[in-house]
């Protein structure tokens, strides 16, 4: 015989027990379960003998939660609310299926948000969801369909997609280049600009300038000032407005490069050992509209690797990742 793999009270009783936990009345969770204030009295003596716990301290006027009462009220919320958000999903998906994305606010913000509505024109029926964060989430418990995560390749599942590679350049405005006062023309003139800056994580990295400038033999060089962001998308947005050089990302930057608002003042270029890869969630990655986005976005990248969308400043070095 088979051990049962849970042993869990009946989903009614648990419903009755966050619904007085949370109002801390009988007779209020009654009203919103539309039963009688003894069908919940009755509901949450069955939960407290089945547990062998008491739940509740029962006052003259007022219900408390004990100690195992208010432990099982924050799993019991949380696990209804994922339960609903999941029947939700289902429902919703049998008229319009819905989509989320996670990915980097970067890549979102610059890469996929301006080529979206190909795919919104493809799949009108299809309720797409970007959420962008630098966080690395777990797909199936946050019931998100795709991550486009940039990391490099160890750090993937093996059915994950490479979109494309990182390739790494200073960019600034075309303005801040020319400029009458101090132009940009070698890296040492980095000496009298602002140096803009993103906080990472990674240690020896060629997005950070220190690494870069010291690849170049300017180890030590010292900018006119230092600026940093909490995000990719701030910092190009900065350098978009002139007020420094930053280290651009070449699949990203290349659409603002192409449309002029950023060049390339220098010809040097780094290949590094990182790129964005797809991710599908095991439990929806198999969907009709999932995969069609998959499709999509890998014949996205395909247009840009066959030089529809980018920009080449020089030769390309490759170094060494974190």
């Amino acid at each position: 015989m088979h051990e049962k793999r849970f042993d869990l009270p009946p989903l009614d009783l648990i419903r009755g027990f966050e619904a007085a936990a949370r109002t801390l009345s009988f007779t209020l969770a009654a009203e919103e379960l539309c039963v009688t204030q003894s069908a919940v009295s009755r509901q949450i003596r069955a939960l407290e003998d089945h547990l062998g716990v008491a739940l509740f301290e029962r006052r003259p006027r007022s219900l408390a939660l004990t100690g195992p009462g208010l432990a099982l009220q924050r799993t019991a919320a949380e696990l209804l609310e994922r339960l609903q958000e999941t029947v939700n999903r289902l429902r919703t998906d049998v008229a319009a299926p819905q989509l989320t994305v996670t990915t980097t606010g970067g890549f979102a913000s610059l890469w996929l948000i301006p080529r979206l509505r190909t795919f919104t024109a493809l799949h009108p029926n299809v309720d797409v969801r970007i959420s962008a964060t630098y966080k690395t989430i777990e797909l199936e418990r946050s019931l998100v369909d795709v991550a486009v995560r940039y990391c490099q390749a160890k750090d993937t599942p093996q059915d994950a997609i490479r979109l494309f590679g990182e390739e790494l350049f200073p960019v600034c405005s075309p303005e801040l280049k020319t400029r009458q006062l101090h132009p940009l023309s070698t890296l040492e003139d980095l000496k009298h600009h602002a140096l803009l800056h993103i906080n990472i994580d990674w240690a020896s990295d060629p997005l950070d300038w220190d690494t870069w400038l010291a690849a170049r033999g300017h180890a030590g060089l010292k900018p006119a000032l230092s600026i940093r962001f909490d995000s990719y998308e701030q910092m190009i947005q900065a350098a978009v407005g002139g007020q420094g050089v930053a280290m651009g990302i070449g699949r990203l930057v290349s659409g603002l490069m192409a449309s002029g608002q950023l060049v390339a003042p220098f010809g040097e270029r780094t290949i590094g050992s990182r790129g964005y890869f797809i991710i599908r969630s095991r439990l929806t990655g198999d969907r009709p509209h999932v995969r069609a986005f998959v499709d999509w976005l890998t014949q996205e990248a395909k247009a840009v690797l066959l030089g529809k969308h980018e920009a080449h400043p020089g030769p390309a070095r490759r170094v060494a990742g974190p």
